[in-house]
């Protein structure tokens, strides 16, 4: 079980340095993201952080203000 949380921290911490990764790559702002997404500031920060895991309708909106499919949160290492 522990391996199993781990590897679903490692996922969560990768995701958020994904957003994190898009977000800077066309010069947001935590502030401007949330803005864009509908989301809290500190959400993102959490998200980005890996201490979040957000729900798929978030997933969705920030894909969108980022400019991304989803599937492309998803993918690379966050600093790609």
């Amino acid at each position: 079980m522990s391996d199993e949380n781990s590897n679903f921290d490692e996922e969560r911490i990768r995701f958020g340095a994904r957003i994190r990764f898009l977000r800077l790559k066309i010069n947001l702002s935590q502030e401007d993201l949330a803005a864009s997404s509908g989301l809290d500031r500190t959400y993102i920060g959490g998200i980005e952080r890996g201490e979040r895991n957000p729900s798929l309708k978030n997933i969705v909106r920030l894909a969108i203000s980022l400019g991304v499919s989803p599937r492309e949160l998803f993918s690379g290492s966050g600093d790609d």
